[in-house]
């Protein structure tokens, strides 16, 4: 089952609540159905291996915060 975000158009109220196609979402707050889907963002929790490899901080030939070879990218 999916996890959405919504926001209450009623109470204001930002929650998230799985989707059931059997029960409509409601808000917890105020048991309004007035909702507003929000985008929802992601985190991921621990580097990848891909990510542990890649080198931190500016590049050193021009500072771009990118990392090393990013002013070969613009």
């Amino acid at each position: 089952m999916p996890l959405f975000e919504y926001e209450c158009l009623g109470c204001g109220r930002q929650f998230e609540q799985l989707a059931r196609a059997s029960e409509p979402p409601r808000c917890p707050g105020c048991q309004g159905s007035d909702l507003r889907k929000l985008l929802s963002v992601f985190a991921v929790s621990a580097p990848g291996p891909r990510m542990a490899e890649r080198p931190s901080g500016p590049c050193g030939t021009c500072g771009d915060p990118r990392g090393p070879g990013s002013c070969s990218l613009n």
